[in-house]
C-alpha cells in the first residue's frame, strides 16, 4: 500500500491489516491489562509503519507534532510506538517549542513503553541540541508526576562521554527517596549506563550514597561493575 503523506486513517487501515488478534490477550497482560492493543508485536509493527516515517521526511516539526497527537488519541497502544517511533527519527525537526507537546506524550496514559523512548531518544537529542532546556529538566526531576521525574533522570541514557555528571548524580540524590519502582529503577539504569563512561565515579558515588539509595537502584547501578 502506497503512502505519500501522514494520515492517520492509512495508518488505522495498515495497522489493523497486520494485526493478529489472537496476540492481543498475551500483550494487554503484559502490560497488566492498563492498555488496548491490535496484536502487533514490534518487529512487524515497524515493519508495517515504515513507509509513515519515510512519509515524515516531507513535513516539517509542526506537521509532525500534530499527527503524533493523532497517534495519541487512539485507543490501542501500537498507535503510540509509532508516535513515538516518529519523534525519535524525525527529532532534528522538533525545537524548543514542541517540548510542550512531548510532555503531553510523556504524562498521557503513562508506562515505560512510551516514556522511556520519548526519554532517551526524543528528550535527551531534544536538550542536547537546545541546552536552555536542561532548566526544565530542573523543573522535570522535582515534578509531582513520577514519568516527568523518569524523564529527567534518563534524559542523558545515550549521552555516553557529553553526559553531565553532575546533573545526573544530582538528580538520583534528589530522587533517592523515591517510593516507586519505576523512579528506583531509573536511577540505577541511568547510573549504570553511565558506569559504561566513568565507572569509578558511579562507583564512588554509590558509596557516598549508599544510605539514601534504594536497594534496587544500587544493584541496577551495580550489575556491569
Amino acid at each position: 500500500m502506497g503512502v505519500t503523506r501522514l494520515d492517520i486513517k492509512k495508518l488505522r487501515l495498515v495497522l489493523e491489516e497486520a494485526a493478529d488478534p489472537g496476540e492481543i490477550k498475551a500483550m494487554a497482560a503484559y502490560m497488566k491489562n492498563e492498555f488496548a492493543f491490535l496484536g502487533l508485536h514490534s518487529a512487524e509493527l515497524r515493519r508495517v509503519s515504515k513507509p509513515f516515517l519515510q512519509a515524515a521526511d516531507d513535513v516539517d516539526g509542526d506537521d509532525l507534532i500534530a499527527f503524533v497527537h493523532q497517534c495519541w488519541l487512539q485507543p490501542e497502544r501500537e498507535f503510540r510506538y509509532v508516535g513515538a517511533n516518529l519523534t525519535r527519527k524525525h527529532v532534528a525537526k522538533l525545537d524548543p517549542s514542541h517540548l510542550p507537546d512531548v510532555e503531553h506524550f510523556i504524562v498521557t496514559d503513562s508506562w515505560w513503553d512510551t516514556v522511556d523512548s520519548l526519554a532517551a531518544w526524543t528528550v535527551g537529542p531534544l536538550v542536547a541540541a537546545n541546552p536552555e532546556l536542561v532548566t526544565v529538566m530542573d523543573q522535570w526531576i522535582d515534578d509531582d508526576n513520577l514519568w516527568l521525574n523518569r524523564t529527567a533522570i534518563l534524559h542523558q541514557l545515550s549521552y555516553k562521554e557529553a553526559t553531565d555528571a553532575e546533573r545526573l548524580f544530582r538528580y538520583c540524590r534528589q530522587r533517592a527517596d523515591h517510593r516507586d519502582f519505576f523512579a528506583r529503577k531509573a536511577i540505577g539504569w541511568a547510573l549504570r549506563q553511565y558506569a559504561r563512561v566513568d565507572p569509578d565515579a558511579v562507583r564512588r558515588f554509590l558509596a557516598d550514597n549508599d544510605a539514601v539509595l534504594s536497594g534496587l537502584s544500587k544493584r541496577e547501578a551495580l550489575k556491569h561493575l
